[in-house]
């Protein structure tokens, strides 16, 4: 069970209103379902926009950090859109290889600089989802990166023996690609520097640039680190390792970490009482925004990777096949992510090919083509096994032919990993809601309807930083109490 004090809060968020429009106060409507592409968007600017009418109206300010690039959502209390937009990764170069750390600083303050400045003094609060195991190890004086980011989808297999032995059987840690193993595996490199580190995530790390406490994650980003959220602390076996006294302090997504810095406050015009909440990862972010709330429904984002997340009554951790659950209100959110996704299309077709060979592909029509579409070696789930090839060939002379086979490959894993989460005993799917930009192409929902044999829909909302809006609501709801 929850903490009591998380109940009504996370109940309040669902209660939201979900319809396909929404007014924010003074009548102007935003469609939630209209034609992103006939939106005013661009990697720099605001897509959408509406004009509060009264001043004391406050609003709440979410940022994802996904795989390719950022986006921020501003929601008033509602859950009504005022303003939104995105930003793609600038892609900065150390020795050949992508200094992510300062991509996303600087991605962050730009999205600082596109929240529109004539709404800037109502923002109450602020939160950051980021990928899930996406690992930085900083300076605990000054919060600056000690080695590069561990990213999501990165293994660290020298470290799995060793938490292997001190973990229990198939717990969620005991994956080459967990935090825990990014630690373990930095400990035992690294020379110097262990007395002043510290663990942080990519969601903490951001948001400490706004509220300046190191050291600060949430129970959701915690978890592959060996955080229990069940019994709200580190277990006793982590405790007892040398590099615990790295692990950042816990708390709830979603609840107030501090009042945000003077000189944030002062750059970007924020009000004096504006918070900064924790945040939590980038799927669970996206299944807030899909206001699933039943045991049975569930969320599959189609980003870069396919994260799949099902609202279950039981809980369910198993390294065996990628498995693990985050807490969320009174229920378990159980799922895992693999690395199969759109991030395989993109290295093979251009937007505007996905599209047109989209339009030319019979969806009611079984596809022969068997493929295990990855961008490289290694697979988290439904199966944990970081040496699984990607698999794409033959490829047939059709590019339709082409493009069909690998959706409809990418829909098997799906199915794969739903039955895979029924026979482990969590409660099976009756319906899923479809997020990240793979939710767009209609062609692919009605293979995926097929394949599944379950209904499948494109959720009201569909970006990761609607839900991290709905965090920053949550966090200012419960500061306020």
């Amino acid at each position: 069970m929850l903490p009591s004090n998380l109940h009504s809060p996370a109940a309040n968020l669902f209660l939201l209103p979900s319809t396909s429009c929404s007014p924010c106060n003074h009548g102007i409507w935003i469609s939630r379902n209209q034609n992103r592409r006939n939106r005013r968007r661009t990697t720099m600017s605001v897509a959408t926009e509406v004009v509060l009418s009264q001043a004391g109206n406050r609003l709440y300010l979410g940022m994802d950090f996904g795989t390719s690039g950022a986006r921020f959502a501003l929601i008033d209390k509602e859950g009504a859109v005022c303003a939104e937009g995105k930003r793609e990764y600038p892609l900065f170069k150390n020795d050949e290889t992508i200094d992510w750390a300062r991509s996303w600083k600087t991605t962050l303050f730009s999205l600082l600089e596109d929240v529109p400045n004539h709404y800037r003094h109502l923002v109450a609060s602020i939160s950051i989802d980021g990928t899930s195991a996406t690992t930085i190890i900083v300076d605990s004086n000054t919060g600056q990166p000690l080695s590069k980011p561990l990213l999501y989808n990165e293994t660290c297999p020298d470290a799995l023996p060793l938490v292997k032995s001190i973990a229990p059987v198939n717990h969620t840690v005991c994956s080459a690609s967990s935090t825990l193993c990014k630690l373990v595996s930095w400990w035992n490199s690294a020379d110097s520097n262990k007395e002043y580190a510290t663990l942080l995530h990519q969601a903490d790390w951001l948001l400490w640039f706004l509220h300046g406490k190191l050291g600060v994650s949430d129970y959701n980003n915690a978890l592959k680190v060996g955080y229990d959220p069940e019994i709200e602390s580190y277990p006793p076996w982590l405790l007892a390792q040398p590099y615990s006294m790295l692990l950042p302090h816990v708390k709830a997504p979603g609840t107030s970490i501090g009042y945000l810095k003077e000189d944030i406050r002062s750059q970007y015009d924020f009000p004096n009482d504006c918070i900064a909440c924790t945040g939590t990862t980038d799927s669970i972010a996206a299944f807030l925004a899909a206001r699933a709330t039943l045991p049975g429904q569930a969320v599959t984002s189609l980003g870069s990777t396919l994260a799949i997340k099902l609202l279950s009554t039981n809980r369910i951790d198993d390294a065996r096949f990628g498995v693990y659950s985050h807490r969320l209100d009174n229920m378990w959110l159980v799922g895992g992510a693999s690395n199969t996704g759109g991030a395989v299309l993109r290295q093979i077709f251009t937007d505007k090919q996905l599209e047109e060979l989209s339009k030319q592909i019979n969806p009611m029509q079984s596809s022969p083509l068997d493929y295990y579409p990855l961008t490289s070696i290694g697979e988290r789930f439904p199966e944990a096994d970081p040496q699984m090839a990607p698999r794409l060939h033959p490829r047939p002379e059709n590019d339709v032919e082409y493009l069909h086979g690998i959706l409809e490959s990418i829909a098997r894993i799906e199915g794969k990993a739903y039955r895979s989460l029924k026979d482990l005993g969590a409660t099976q799917v009756e319906e899923v809601f479809t997020a990240g930009g793979g939710s767009k192409n209609e062609k692919w929902t009605k293979i995926r309807e097929r394949v599944l044999g379950l209904p499948v829909s494109r959720a009201s909302q569909t970006e990761a930083a609607y839900g991290a809006a709905l965090l920053a609501l949550r966090g200012a709801q419960l500061f306020m109490q």
